[in-house]
C-alpha cells in the first residue's frame, strides 16, 4: 500500500469553496445520523509552544484522521493522516494549512446557507488576514452579496485585503474606518480575528442579522459581546463538546446568566432538518465556529479523491 503525499500547492490547485461547502454539508447529515464520530481537540503546552491535536471518522466514506499542528514561532505548521476506516491503510499524508483555511470558510458557508436570510446582500467583515480570505469567498458562496465592508484596526492591512480579493468576488469590496461603519446595512456579519475582546457593540446588530464568529477558540477570547449572544434568536455551534472547552464567546454569557448551554445547538442538526436556523426575517442568529476534525476528514477525503482522479501529489512507501 502506498500512500499520497500532497503539499500545500497541490491542496490549493484541488480543493475549491464550493466543493469543500457540499462536501462539509454531506458529512454534517451524516454525523446528525450517527454515522460519523467527531472528538474535540486536545492542547499539549510545552514552554515554547502549543501541539494541537484532533480526530474524526465518517463511516459511510470509510475515511478517519488526525490532524495535528504545532504552533511556534515564526509558523503554525499542519499535517492531516487520512486513514481507511475498512483496512487502517495509510491513504494520504496532506500539508493542511490551506485545506485549514478552505474548510473553515466552508463551514461558515454551510451556516450561511441555512441560517442567514435569503435576501441577505451586504457583509460586515472583521479581519483581514488569511481567514479573513476564505471567510469572504464562503459567504460569497453561499448568498448573491453585493457588498463587503472589511475593518481591522490596521488601515494598511484593510486596504490590501481589498486589493487582493477584488478579482476573487463578485461583489463591491471596501475598507470601513470604523466597527460602526462596517455594521451600517450589514445582514451578515463575520468575526476572523485574534481579538481577545469583543470587536464591535452587539446594540448596533440590526434585527434580521446573522452573524458567524469564527476566529476565537479559547475560552480566553471573544470576538462578540454578550449583548450580541442575548439578542440572537438561534445559537448554532459546529460541536458543543467543544464548545463547553474552548469558546469564549460564549463563555462569559453563560457564566452572566444571559445564555444556557441547552439554547445552543449543533449545526448538524440544522442541516438534517431537525431544527430551524431561522424562522423569521427578523431573527438575529449566531454560528460559533471551533472548528472540528470530522470538517478536516471531509476536506481531506475531497482533496485526496480529486488528487487521485487527476494524477497529483506524490506515492511514498513506509512499511515496505
Amino acid at each position: 500500500m502506498k500512500t499520497l503525499l500532497l503539499t500545500e500547492r497541490d491542496v490549493a490547485a484541488l480543493l475549491t469553496m464550493e466543493d469543500c461547502i457540499a462536501a462539509l454539508e454531506e458529512s454534517f447529515r451524516r454525523q446528525d445520523a450517527g454515522m460519523a464520530i467527531n472528538h474535540p481537540r486536545r492542547r499539549l503546552y510545552v514552554p515554547e509552544g502549543t501541539f494541537h491535536i484532533m480526530e474524526a471518522a465518517d463511516l459511510v466514506a470509510r475515511r478517519m484522521a488526525i490532524k495535528a499542528y504545532a504552533s511556534f514561532r515564526p509558523a503554525t505548521r499542519f499535517l492531516v493522516l487520512l486513514y481507511d476506516t475498512a483496512s487502517g491503510d495509510l491513504l494520504a499524508m496532506i500539508e493542511a494549512d490551506r485545506l485549514g483555511q478552505i474548510r473553515t470558510g466552508a463551514a461558515t458557508g454551510v451556516a450561511t446557507k441555512y441560517m442567514a436570510r435569503s435576501d441577505a446582500k451586504t457583509l460586515a467583515l472583521f479581519g483581514a488576514g488569511w481567514q479573513a480570505e476564505t471567510q469572504a469567498l464562503a459567504v460569497a458562496a453561499a448568498r448573491p452579496l453585493e457588498r463587503i465592508r472589511v475593518y481591522s484596526r490596521t488601515p494598511e492591512r484593510r486596504a490590501d485585503f481589498v486589493r487582493r480579493m477584488k478579482t476573487a468576488i463578485q461583489a463591491e469590496i471596501a475598507p470601513a474606518d470604523s466597527p460602526e461603519q462596517a455594521l451600517e446595512g450589514a445582514d451578515i456579519v463575520v468575526t476572523a480575528t485574534t481579538s481577545r475582546t469583543p470587536v464591535f457593540d452587539g446594540r448596533l446588530l440590526a434585527p434580521g442579522t446573522h452573524i458567524n464568529a469564527v476566529g476565537s477558540n479559547a475560552l480566553s477570547r471573544a470576538e462578540v459581546d454578550i449583548t450580541t449572544v442575548s439578542r440572537a434568536s438561534r445559537i448554532v455551534v459546529d460541536s458543543l463538546e467543544q464548545s463547553r472547552l474552548e469558546a469564549g464567546d460564549l463563555l462569559a454569557p453563560v457564566e452572566a446568566r444571559k445564555l444556557r448551554w441547552e439554547q445552543a445547538h449543533e449545526l448538524r442538526e440544522v442541516v438534517a432538518g431537525r431544527r430551524p436556523g431561522r424562522e423569521k426575517p427578523e431573527e438575529i442568529t449566531l454560528f460559533k465556529s471551533n472548528g472540528m476534525a470530522l470538517e478536516d476528514v471531509a476536506a481531506a477525503s475531497l482533496v485526496y479523491e480529486q488528487a487521485r482522479r487527476q494524477g497529483m501529489g506524490r506515492e511514498i512507501s513506509l512499511w515496505e
